[in-house]
C-alpha cells in the first residue's frame, strides 16, 4: 500500500489490457503496489499468469483473464469477469497496440485494418464497455488509454500508427467532455521512444545506429524504460488528479517538445 493517501488505491479495481509485457505489465504492478485490485488482460494466458504472480509475490492483489480486446465479446466478459471477481471496476487502462513501421506507399488495406482497428476501434470499444459499467454503478472512475508521442510528431513509417493515435486523443477529449457529469475521468499518457517495447521487434527502429540518432532528438538523452510509466498511470488513477480530465500526458524525455 503507498505512504501518501493521494495515491492509495485501496478497495478499487483496475483492468489493464495488454498487460502481458512491457509497459502494460509494469503498469499492472505500479497500480498494484498502489493498492489496486488488478485485473490483467492479453491474448496469451501464460504471460498474464507470469505477472499476477509476480503481484502477488510482493503482496498486491491480481487476476488474470485471456481477452482479445479488439473482439466485444471479449471485452464484455472481462467487464464482467472484473465485477464478478472484485464486485466493481473503478479504472480502466487500454494499453494494447499494433505499431509495426512502414512506408506509407507499402501500407496495405490490410495493415490499416490492423493498426486503426487495434489502436482506435478497439480502445474506443473498451472505453465504451467501462464507462457504461461505470455509470452504472453510479460512483465515478478513470479511464486511461495509452497514446503516444507519435500522435503530435511525425516520424518516417509512422503514417498509419500516427494517425490511429492521434485518434486516440481526440477520442480522450470527446470521452471527458461527455462523461463528466458522471464523475469519470479520461485522460491518456503518450510514451515515446521506449526500449523495452522495441527491443527484439525487428522494428525498423530497433538498432544500434538508428537508436543512437532518435537519441540526440530526445532531450532528456535516452529513450524511455516501461517502469517510467507507471507512475503516471497510477497518477491518473488516484485522487492525486482528481481535477485533471481530457489530458494527454507525454511521458517521452521530452520528445514532443522539441
Amino acid at each position: 500500500m503507498t505512504s501518501n493517501p493521494m495515491f492509495d488505491l485501496s478497495g478499487r479495481t483496475a483492468i489493464v489490457t495488454g498487460a502481458g509485457r512491457g509497459l502494460g505489465a509494469e503498469m499492472a504492478r505500479g497500480l498494484a503496489a498502489a493498492g489496486a485490485n488488478v485485473v490483467l488482460a492479453a491474448r496469451t494466458q501464460a504471460s498474464i499468469d507470469g505477472v499476477a504472480a509476480t503481484i502477488s509475490e510482493a503482496g498486491g492483489s491480481a487476476h488474470a483473464v485471456a481477452c482479445d480486446a479488439t473482439k466485444r465479446r471479449d471485452v464484455e466478459h472481462l467487464v464482467a469477469a472484473a465485477v464478478e471477481r472484485f464486485g466493481a471496476l473503478d479504472i480502466m487502462v487500454v494499453n494494447h497496440g499494433l505499431g509495426p513501421a512502414k512506408d506509407l506507399l507499402e501500407v496495405t488495406d490490410e495493415d490499416l485494418d490492423a493498426v486503426i482497428g487495434t489502436n482506435l476501434n478497439s480502445a474506443f470499444v473498451c472505453a465504451q464497455l467501462a464507462g457504461k459499467q461505470m455509470i452504472a454503478q453510479g460512483r465515478g472512475g478513470a479511464v486511461i488509454i495509452t497514446s503516444s508521442s507519435a500522435s503530435q510528431v511525425a516520424c518516417w513509417g509512422y503514417s498509419y500508427y500516427g494517425a490511429s493515435k492521434g485518434g486516440v486523443d481526440q477520442l480522450v477529449r470527446q470521452l471527458a467532455q461527455e462523461w463528466a457529469p458522471h464523475r469519470i475521468r479520461v485522460n491518456a499518457i503518450n510514451p515515446g521512444y521506449t526500449e523495452n517495447e522495441m527491443a527484439g521487434t525487428g522494428d525498423v527502429h530497433d538498432t544500434p545506429e538508428v537508436a543512437q540518432f532518435i537519441d540526440r532528438f530526445i532531450p532528456l538523452g535516452r529513450r524511455g524504460e516501461a517502469h517510467e510509466m507507471a507512475g503516471p498511470v497510477v497518477f491518473l488513477a488516484s485522487d492525486a488528479a482528481s481535477y485533471v480530465t481530457g489530458h494527454c500526458l507525454f511521458v517521452d524525455g521530452g520528445y514532443a517538445a522539441v
